[in-house]
This record gives C-alpha cells, structure tokens and sequence, in this order.
C-alpha cells in the first residue's frame, strides 16, 4: 500500500448502530445513503460532518448498489426522498 494512502485515512468498518440491531445490514446501506444525500442538500458539498454517512454507506453496501442508486439519482428516477 502507498505510504501516502496509509497516513492519510485508516479504512474502518461502520459503527453499529441501535436503529438496525439485526445482522441485515440493507436498511442501514439505504438509510446512510439517504441521509448523506440529505446532508448535503440541506448543509452544502462543503460540509464535513456529511461525510460520516458517505463512509458508512461506501463501508456497509455493495458497490454495485451505490453505482445503481448514483445512476438512478443523475435520472431522476431515484425511489428515496432526498
């Protein structure tokens, strides 16, 4: 691994949270997804605390589902309400 990427960001797993007890962890991948998406909207690309939710979502879905969901969004064919 490059020397840069190693200081830069020590990759972890999403925390658990009580909201999604069960071992399926689909709802909590849509929720986080969402709520990213919601952030910025409400507070701007800019704001940091956005992207805890991007590190979940990019931590606990498959990418296959993130690259759906971002092609259904730039559609406008995206089910959530964002």
């Amino acid at each position: 691994m490059p020397a840069q990427i190693a200081e830069e960001e020590i990759f972890k797993t999403a925390p658990f949270d009580p909201r999604f007890p069960n071992t399926n962890q689909t709802r909590y991948c849509y929720q986080s997804y969402i709520d990213y998406h919601r952030c910025q909207k409400v507070r701007g690309a800019d704001y940091k605390p956005c992207e805890y939710f991007s590190k979940v979502f990019h931590s606990v879905c498959p990418n296959s589902w993130i690259e759906k969901w971002d092609d259904q969004r730039e559609e406008g064919t995206f089910a959530g309400n964002i």
